[in-house]
């Protein structure tokens, strides 16, 4: 029998809404005891049972709560997540779980005099596009991966209302942003890169941050990595182009699951995490006699619930975390301007 984890949410916007509050309501394993909202009210009406807190200090102060989730922006991470560790809380953090490299080392080191957890928010491992990538790449079928791609494009020429993500503060720009899921993506893969070369640009009238990046990670023994995320991409190429010695995988952007909790369906449906139909991704490689195989391969189904099982196992059972601090550590150093 589960013994829950009572969890305090540090904001209520989409990432709060969306991507934390329906997972940690409806997990077995975690009670949402807590939601700070500093002027509105909309976790009253969706969550009537749960304390409204209107400031984290408060949140810090209920010694019941063991764990809090970090989903603020991007330059609050470390100091949020620092003054919670020092509250005796374990801490969640949304992606990246700093901006600076440093940061995150004095969290884990923090972390770990506190006998706490410092669990990184990569929810994009349980996307079902990118399952479907490792699935490929585990079954052999591409022989020696010799170069791969992976993109997180979308089309947005406005600037965002979400002022954090485009004033030139530390952790902006779309790096930060989408980058951070799919540098991740690619370290869970082949590991953190020898060495690497990045590039940025700003193209949308108005923009004071970065709306392009490419990294090309280089691995001494391994594939050249390429990683691109594009704020003006009106017709989207696939998200994932693996080639290897015995042939290639592509796969597009699929996931449905944003999608799906933005229309309010619950993680419970059992058509949660489902693709749409004609999304397969495409598979072509040689067999051993020579003969060339062409394969519409089906994605398996997406499913973010993994990640709070991990959550929970990580602290109740003391298990390894999916994401490994040295994970984060290479990631930021790629993230780094």
């Amino acid at each position: 029998m589960m013994e829950p984890i009572k969890t305090g949410l540090l904001a209520y916007g989409m990432s709060g809404r969306i991507f934390h509050a329906p997972f940690l309501n409806a997990h077995d394993g975690f009670e949402l005891s807590a939601i700070v909202e500093r002027s509105k009210s909309d976790a009253i009406n969706d969550y009537p049972n749960v304390a409204h807190i209107r400031n984290y200090e408060d949140l810090l102060a209920d010694e019941s709560i063991e764990l809090v989730v970090v989903n603020t922006p991007n330059f609050t991470h470390y100091q949020y997540a620092k003054e919670a560790l020092n509250a005796g809380k374990h801490v969640l953090i949304e992606k990246p779980v700093a901006v600076l490299r440093k940061e995150a080392e004095e969290l884990f080191a923090l972390a770990y005099r506190k006998n706490l957890k410092v669990l990184a928010y990569q929810n994009r491992r349980f996307d079902s596009d990118f399952l479907s990538v490792k699935e490929i790449l585990e079954s052999g079928k591409l022989g020696k991966i010799v170069e791969a791609h992976f993109r997180f494009d979308r089309y947005r020429n406005e600037i965002s209302y979400k002022l954090f993500k485009e004033e030139a503060v530390p952790g902006s720009g779309v790096l930060y942003d989408l980058g951070a899921h799919i540098i991740d993506q690619a370290i869970s893969l082949f590991g953190a890169p020898s060495d690497f070369e990045k590039v940025y640009s700003c193209n949308r009238t108005g923009s004071v941050v970065d709306d392009y990046a490419n990294l090309h990670l280089k691995y001494k023994s391994g594939p050249n990595v390429y990683v691109t995320t594009n704020m003006l991409v009106a017709d989207e190429p696939p998200a994932y182009s693996i080639y290897g010695t015995r042939g290639t995988f592509t796969k597009h952007r699929t996931d449905i699951q944003e999608t799906q909790l933005l229309a309010g369906m619950l993680p419970t449906d059992t058509i949660y995490g489902i693709e749409n139909e004609n999304c397969e991704g495409r598979l072509v490689y040689m067999t051993e006699v020579g003969e060339k195989k062409i394969e519409e391969i089906p994605a398996g189904k997406g499913n973010y619930m993994m990640l709070f099982d991990e959550v929970y196992n990580t602290i109740r059972r003391d298990t390894e975390y999916f994401v490994k601090q040295s994970d984060i550590l290479s990631q930021l150093e790629l993230l780094e301007k």
